[in-house]
């Protein structure tokens, strides 16, 4: 009796810890996506393309990294730095594929503010000029990289406190027109920040409302100061950049690796300026001395922290805004899927454990992500090459950058905000497809280059919650649910055979971008019920289901379920008798659930469809422009269905 007890109580252990470890093991796999793709890496395909990616990537980490940190008003060198461990962060812990964690211009510029109020210039004078023991660097600048590293670590646990709150799902309220718009501003404001180094002057650094004004009228106050040679030469260099980049993308698939011209113009540049003394003779800015190898870790300067709350809160949010979209269309172009709570966790722990190692704050910038793009990378890998590249700098290369004018790097800067500057095209897109959200793209740019990223951003979302409030009411359903399935009684004429076929569902709702995502959950619902219900009816049924289910359920569903109906056509009709308005988000989606069913060969109708919907879709997305899509009613809808079933049957008896 006592070794069944034993026995029985081993068993009972075993069942209470063993789920638990499990749990664990999940847990880590959930919250380290490393774990996940790592061990099914793909030497002999992906490591050649990650490769040539990242080697392409630490060009642009360097660059960015020395402009980035000028710009957050620290030395270079810690630019370098802010290349090199967040990347590593979320090489772990994020889940973007394409998406390369760095110094970013619109976090920095916030960050400046906070370093130029608390560590003014006018301090440098009352400072001791002795160096620190740190790289050898003064006082003033380690007090300078202390408060920009405090901005970083408070910003950082702020956003890991998002991600325990589970704030990740409130990023609905960020809708494209508003990020496209907030980005485009502050693109505009780094390039306004750059205008000094491009013309060689001397600018005064200018903070508060109505900044990017105050910079161009002193510019315009002061234009006989530019400086001719710093000018020729950035407009020289935007040029060469321009046109390579050009080339480089028109022949992308003609060439198997792209011309490195930000490299080749560091190299030339930094030469030309060493062997021709620029710096002397014409007064040319340059980079300066870049000291070698990576210091010690220290805290920040955690008595700073009460006063750059501030600057902190726009640091975490805009920077995840930013690097969330690229997240987000890195997954939706490579089909994989992103978690926004993971995302949170990733970037709030690339800004916090790096603020120990004098970095400044960090995010993901739209420049690397085409750069990963462009050069075909396939994993995160290609951001860990990157990595080890720009360690070489660090340790060796570092010192060589001392001669780079900085006009020269202002131009890559200014060229590498090309894909964000260009947004302003969306303009004619939102205007064709919803005038309200032209209207927000607008307000939030104009708020966004009056005042700062974090303002205009603030600003888009109460503006777009608002006008979303006062259109609601207008809704001629008082139905509080987004979306129904739709019992329909066909007529006799119409066989069972056909209905069989068809999967209705009723919108009973406005389609904007608060409630898309339900929509899209929703629609994957029903498919599953009546996927489920039909289980057991018949295999021609399963198979008809289930490949309505595919497209929709971004390849989560089983291998059995992801095969399209070899035998019969499916079709699905979207009622939209109650979708009475509509924005961008909400075309969006329609066009991505039609486009998605279109792939797996299943036929999407729309029926009761008003004007300015037929119009806005039409607009958003290359269509069938073969077949009509848009019908008067569902039994108008059903009815091209059914004919066309006929006239397929009679084409097979005709081939026989």
């Amino acid at each position: 009796m006592t070794g069944a007890k034993r026995k029985k109580k081993n068993v009972l252990w075993s069942k209470m810890h063993t789920p638990h470890w499990e749990d664990f093991k999940q847990w880590c796999r959930k919250r380290l996506p490393i774990l996940e793709w790592a061990p099914h890496y793909n030497l002999k395909e992906n490591l050649l393309p990650d490769t040539v990616s990242g080697i392409m990537l630490a060009v642009q980490q360097v660059t960015q990294g020395l402009a980035f940190a000028i710009l957050s008003s620290v030395h270079p060198v810690f630019g370098l730095y802010g290349s090199l461990f967040p990347a590593i962060i979320y090489a772990m812990f994020g889940m973007g594929h394409h998406v390369a964690t760095g110094t970013f211009a619109l976090t920095s510029l916030i960050s400046a503010n906070a370093v130029e109020r608390l560590v003014p210039l006018s301090v440098q004078n009352l400072t001791t000029q002795s160096n620190t023991s740190v790289l050898g660097l003064s006082d003033f600048e380690m007090q300078r990289i202390g408060v920009a590293a405090a901005v970083s670590f408070l910003g950082g646990v702020i956003q890991v406190a998002m991600f325990v709150l589970q704030l990740g799902s409130a990023t609905f309220l960020l809708t494209e027109p508003v990020i496209s718009a907030m980005t485009t501003g502050a693109a505009t404001h780094v390039v306004t920040s750059q205008v000094k180094y491009l013309l060689g002057m001397k600018i005064p650094y200018i903070s508060g409302p109505l900044t990017f004004f105050y910079i161009y009228v002193y510019v315009f106050e002061n234009i006989r100061s530019v400086r001719l040679e710093a000018l020729l030469l950035s407009l020289l260099s935007i040029m060469v950049l321009v046109l390579v980049k050009e080339l480089n993308e028109q022949f992308k698939r003609k060439i198997k690796v792209v011309l490195p011209v930000d490299l080749v113009l560091i190299i030339a540049s930094s030469f030309a300026c060493y062997c021709t003394s620029m710096e002397k003779t014409y007064g040319l800015e340059v980079v300066g001395h870049i000291p070698k190898g990576i210091p010690p870790p220290r805290a920040p300067s955690m008595h700073v922290l009460s006063a750059v709350i501030t600057e902190a809160f726009g640091v975490a949010l805009v920077g995840y805004v930013a690097s969330l979209a690229l997240a987000q269309g890195s997954a939706k172009k490579f089909k994989y899927s992103v978690d926004d709570n993971q995302e949170l966790l990733a970037h709030g722990l690339s800004n916090v454990i790096p603020s120990f190692f004098f970095c400044i704050p960090s995010a993901a910038a739209m420049g690397r992500t085409a750069v990963l793009y462009s050069t075909r990378a396939k994993t995160q890998v290609a951001c860990l090459i990157s990595c080890i590249f720009v360690l070489l700098v660090i340790y060796a290369i570092g010192p060589l950058l001392y001669w780079l004018p900085m006009c020269v790097l202002a131009s890559i800067i200014v060229v590498g905000l090309k894909g964000m500057l260009i947004q302003f095209r969306d303009l004619k897109k939102y205007w064709n497809v919803d005038k309200i959200d032209w209207g927000i793209w607008v307000s939030t740019y104009v708020f966004t280059i009056c005042f700062a990223a974090n303002v205009g951003l603030l600003f888009g979302v109460v503006c777009t919650i608002a006008i979303v409030i006062a259109r609601f009411p207008r809704a001629k359903t008082l139905s509080i649910k987004n979306i129904k399935e739709m019992e329909f009684k066909v007529k006799t004429e119409v066989d069972g055979e056909t209905l069989k076929q068809v999967k209705i569902v009723s919108i009973n709702n406005p389609l904007v971008f608060l409630n898309v995502k339900k929509f899209h959950t929703d629609l994957i619902n029903i498919i599953q019920k009546e996927n489920a219900s039909n289980l057991l009816l018949d295999d021609i049924s399963k198979c008809e289901q289930n490949t309505l289910l595919s497209p929709l359920s971004n390849g989560n569903c089983s291998e059995e379920a992801s095969q399209p109906c070899q035998n019969e056509k499916c079709s699905l009709i979207l009622d939209c008798s109650g979708l009475t308005f509509f924005d961008y988000s909400g075309v969006s989606m329609l066009v991505e659930v039609y486009m998605d069913c279109q792939n797996q060969s299943v036929d999407v109708s729309l029926a009761h469809c008003t004007a300015s919907l037929i119009k806005a879709m039409k607009y958003h997305g290359n269509l069938d422009s073969e077949k009509p899509i848009f019908f008067e009613s569902v039994s108008a809808a059903i009815s091209n269905i059914h004919s066309n079933k006929n006239l397929s049957k009679l084409s097979d008896h005709s081939e026989v």
